[in-house]
């Protein structure tokens, strides 16, 4: 069972959530701080590249199965054109209400 977006604990996740599933990079860019950063299965990224291609480019989405660390650690079923679906966790770090740093990988 999923964890419907509106409800999820940490409200920086939750927009980042929930600009994902809306494919709105502007709403996206407006989360994340000036300097944030990320990685993929343990290796940095350039966020920007990443984000376009495993997120806007393929259409992704994001159904949350479960949270915890106060609504910053998900276990995702997360789905996008070119990779089809899979179980994912994603990890937060948000400072001043946006997200620093994301960690993303198969759960």
């Amino acid at each position: 069972m999923s964890i419907q977006v509106n409800r999820l604990g940490d409200p920086a996740v939750r927009a980042f959530v929930t600009a994902v599933n809306a494919n709105d990079r502007a709403a996206f860019q407006a989360v994340l701080t000036p300097d944030a950063t990320m990685s993929d299965d343990g290796s940095d990224r350039d966020i920007a590249d990443w984000t376009e291609r495993e997120i806007f480019s393929s259409n992704g989405h994001m159904e949350v199965e479960n949270e915890s660390d106060g609504g910053r650690t998900l276990v995702v079923s997360y789905r996008n054109d070119t990779w089809g679906e899979m179980r994912t966790k994603w990890r937060f770090d948000v400072d001043g209400g946006k997200v620093s740093r994301f960690e993303t990988g198969q759960a």
